[in-house]
């Protein structure tokens, strides 16, 4: 039966309204099927969308769904910073008020409240080299060079990345990201260390999304997996800042906060520019 339900669209991972990436929020999610959750997702056409409902863990403040248009995500990083806002501006009230314990494919996921803005603790993620059939197939269609590479790993912390490391941000944002469509090519994160003086650490691109697009605009899930790497081979040892969305026009900024001993945390700014209702 359709229904009015509440809703929120935010923008995510940016400081400036309509440059980061946009989520589609439905907050009166129960009671949806997954195919009902599934074809709003394709109708909004948005890297992703979620659907909020009561938690089934008592640990949990809420439970989250995420869908790009074409399948279900069990974790996303910009749908759960937007999803834990658009929760909280529609009168939200956690457990604990300095975190908000988010339900979703992974398991329970911590955002922390207490910072400039809100930041998720990074899921646990397995580190694998990438197989060499898949590194020079990704490499060729690229046109990526050997010179051009320093390191490639492939990462799960749900979604699976397989990750190249470039010599710079300048080859980074070189690669285009037509060469490669999914589900033929997995997701492909590319990194590469930005200049000195510059206002971001690292420039960072997630080529073959699911969603369709040519490129995802800024990916939490990724920058979080890729944190992981860093601390795993010794080099995260203060906090970083990610640029992402550069090559399409956006102006995704994405914090990384961590210690050697405490939780790897991701932040971001969330701008709520639409509520309303929607009926489905």
């Amino acid at each position: 039966m359709t229904k009015s339900r509440r809703f929120i669209q935010c923008d995510v991972f940016t400081s400036v309204p309509t440059k980061g990436n946009a989520l589609a929020v439905v907050v009166d999610g129960d009671n949806l099927s997954s195919d009902q959750m599934q074809s709003f997702a394709q109708w909004t056409n948005l890297a992703e969308s979620t659907f909020l409902m009561k938690p089934t863990s008592d640990l949990a403040d809420y439970k989250v769904r995420i869908f790009t248009p074409a399948r279900e995500m069990p974790f996303a990083g910009h749908p759960t910073l937007g999803s834990c806002i658009a929760w909280l501006d529609t009168g939200g009230i956690p457990k604990n008020k300095e975190i908000v314990r988010q339900e979703c494919g992974v398991g329970i996921v911590d955002i922390d409240l207490t910072g400039e803005f809100p930041a998720f603790v990074a899921p646990p993620t397995e580190i694998k080299p990438m197989k060499e059939n898949e590194k020079l197939r990704i490499m060729d269609r690229l046109d990526i060079d050997d010179d051009r590479l320093l390191a490639t790993a492939e990462l799960n912390n749900g979604p699976i990345w397989q990750v190249l490391e470039l010599d710079s941000s300048e080859s980074v944002l070189a690669v285009d990201s037509s060469l490669v469509k999914w589900p033929e090519f997995k997701a492909i994160g590319l990194i590469g260390k930005r200049e000195s003086g510059s206002d971001s650490d690292f420039e960072v691109r997630m080529l073959a999304p699911s969603s369709g697009m040519s490129e995802d605009p800024i990916t939490g899930s990724l920058n979080a997996a890729i944190a992981c790497w860093f601390r795993e081979s010794g080099r995260l040892n203060r906090p970083l800042l990610i640029s992402q969305g550069t090559k399409i026009g956006r102006l995704g900024r994405v914090a990384v906060s961590t210690a050697e001993t405490e939780p790897i945390f991701i932040g971001g700014e969330v701008h709520i520019l639409v509520r309303g209702e929607v009926r489905i």
